[in-house]
């Protein structure tokens, strides 16, 4: 009888030791923040470069200024959505029950990849083959908004995990560090030189 009794011991805590690090360990990973960040900024010098080398071979140099200024107006909408985006997520976290929290950032997080995809399909269109006055070869973007926008979800709805163990400003903390200046896009001004 006693070994039947230390086998259930070992059994339930190698489970409740086992739920305890799946629950823990991703939940304060918010590297798919700055992941998203880095690539939605790496878009910026490659447009440009392509610009460049269109003005170039048509030696026209109102190509470049043209683009590079509807480009900063189409990386405006994405550094305004961006910064909505992480207040609404932190704030669906902090303000509601879990159930009500899951619904407000699914919201959230297919309008910010709503806003992803113009964003991609702009660049694209702009720098694909033969798109704009037939200038040679593809730009290659590691910009999938798709792919971003599950990593983001992810990272967020581990966040909400995490913040439902901690208590109030334990909680806020933890979740403003996402609303930090370290997470926000560079201005345009700097990427664009």
């Amino acid at each position: 009888m006693k070994r039947y009794n230390l086998l259930i011991v070992l059994l339930l805590l190698i489970f409740n030791v086992t739920t305890a690090q799946k629950k823990g360990s991703p939940a304060a990973d918010f590297s798919a923040v700055r992941e998203a960040k880095a690539k939605i900024e790496n878009t910026v010098p490659l447009v440009i470069k392509h610009l460049k080398e269109i003005s170039e071979k048509e030696n026209d140099p109102n190509i470049l200024t043209n683009g590079k200024t509807a480009l900063a107006k189409e990386y405006g909408k994405i550094d305004l959505e961006w910064r909505l985006y992480r207040g609404n997520m932190n704030n669906c976290i902090l303000n509601n029950s879990s159930k009500k929290a899951k619904k407000c950032m699914e919201y959230h997080n297919s309008m910010f990849r709503g806003t992803m995809i113009n964003y991609n399909n702009y660049i694209t269109n702009l720098t694909r083959k033969n798109g704009y006055l037939g200038v040679e070869g593809d730009t290659k973007f590691e910009f999938n908004p798709a792919e971003i926008s599950t990593k983001l979800s992810e990272s967020y709805f581990n966040g909400s995990d995490a913040s439902g163990r901690m208590k109030g400003s334990q909680k806020k903390e933890f979740l403003g560090q996402t609303t930090a200046d370290d997470y926000a896009l560079t201005p345009y001004n700097q990427l664009a030189q």
